[in-house]
């Protein structure tokens, strides 16, 4: 049975397990609940049986490390600082409170390989062919948000066997040609408002996602801020959902991970709240955080984003009118991402073309995580490397976004 859990809480988290040698370290973790949100944009929890969990078996682990992330004092002065901005281009100064919290080491590719098979299984119910069995403490049978009146935000929340530490998974974008779910409308209607340039509008025969185009290649800001803060869109199902788990596990510390748009709303997630996350193959989402009006924290380096070069979702050049991305309606036009970036060039190494069939998470499962990036050659005094090294996004790659385009209020200017 579905149990609903109130959505307006205060965050309450206090982050355990800190440990100085972060490299030896692992996590064990079970699948305690499955989360969606039903029409009237509720949160929904449903609840693993436990009897279903085979404790004595071999347990899964996923490596970690400990970082320094930044949390907001309060929700109370986030959510003040957010509307200053909005109402008034106020940047408000909030004092940013350092924590050493536990992490996904995303430098060990067996922890990134767990935790994109974590995030793969979001797609789909256990009992289908293509979930992932992750270990007796992984499985469960029971199934949910594919009823009709389920057409949000889906997930998993994982569990460590201790109740120190929560995963949240998010799903990503269902596509028609993927045989499309209840989610597919409104997961395209986030997409649009999120990484387009003004309300997808790419042509004068696109339908908009939301009112903010003023004529003449100029959109008004304010309009767009206001659009991606809507209560029933992501970002903001999102921030409840997370609220609704330090309820129920406030001494927790929790990670918030997810597949393209479920990565880039698990980024914006853990830039509001300082939660480790690691996206895969999310559109760049930093101008989003600027038209949501996130305060920026001193450090987005708790952000991870994994991807390949041979997919044009993260690497922002699936755009333009005959793009593959505009053909199927989705106006992908942002470019820039937060936190460090662990770029796989599978183009250079793999010989992959570039393509949306790359982007999907079962490929990056199967074919870019299933074995070591170097395999190290002594010979060659080639070493052996897990996974690609971790950088920083560009720095003059704001200036790229958007560059024909002209932001501002005009609507209260013609007023």
């Amino acid at each position: 049975m579905f149990s609903l859990i109130p959505s307006a809480l205060q965050l309450l988290i206090t982050s355990l397990l800190f440990n100085d040698s972060p490299a030896e370290n692992s996590i064990q973790f079970q699948l305690r609940h499955a989360h969606g949100i039903s029409n009237n944009s509720r949160i929904v929890f449903s609840d693993v049986p436990q009897h279903s969990l085979n404790f004595l078996d071999s347990t899964y682990s996923v490596n970690t490390k400990s970082i320094i992330t930044h949390k907001p004092p309060s929700m109370s002065a986030f959510t003040e600082a957010r509307r200053r901005s909005i109402l008034h281009s106020e940047s408000t100064s909030l004092a940013w409170s350092p924590t050493e919290v536990v992490a996904p080491n995303p430098r060990k590719r067996e922890t990134l390989l767990t935790l994109a098979k974590m995030t793969a299984n979001a797609y789909t119910a256990p009992d289908k062919k293509d979930w992932y069995d992750l270990g007796p403490d992984w499985n469960s049978t029971f199934s949910y948000g594919w009823e009709p009146d389920e057409d949000g935000f889906r997930g998993h929340v994982f569990v460590s066997t201790d109740n120190a530490t929560v995963v949240v998974s998010i799903k990503g974008t269902s596509v028609p040609i993927l045989g499309g779910g209840p989610t597919m409308k409104k997961d395209k209607l986030n997409d649009n408002l999120l990484f387009s340039c003004c309300c997808a509008r790419v042509g004068p025969t696109w339908s908009t996602a939301c009112d903010c185009y003023q004529g003449g290649n100029k959109c008004d800001t304010r309009c767009l801020g206001e659009a991606l803060a809507e209560e029933s869109l992501f970002y903001s199902v999102g921030t409840n959902l997370y609220n609704n788990l330090t309820y129920m596990y406030p001494e927790s510390n929790i990670w918030v991970i997810g597949h393209s748009l479920g990565g880039a709303l698990a980024s914006l997630i853990g830039i509001t709240f300082g939660a480790p996350v690691v996206a895969f193959e999310a559109p760049a989402e930093r101008m989003a955080a600027r038209r949501l009006h996130l305060p920026s924290p001193p450090s987005t380096h708790h952000v991870t984003h994994v991807f390949n070069n041979a997919d044009p979702i993260p690497m922002g050049v699936c755009n333009g009118v005959t793009s593959t991305c505009a053909n199927a309606g989705f106006a992908m036009e942002s470019k820039c991402h937060l936190g460090k970036l662990m770029r796989y060039d599978t183009v250079g190494k793999l010989g992959w073309r570039v393509g949306v069939q790359n982007h999907p998470i079962n490929t990056i499962v199967e074919n870019m995580l299933s074995k070591d990036w170097e395999e190290g050659d002594e010979k060659k005094g080639i070493s052996r490397q897990e996974t690609p090294e971790m950088v920083d996004e560009d720095a003059d790659c704001p200036a790229l976004e958007c560059m024909t385009w002209t932001f501002g209020e005009y609507r209260n200017a013609s007023s």
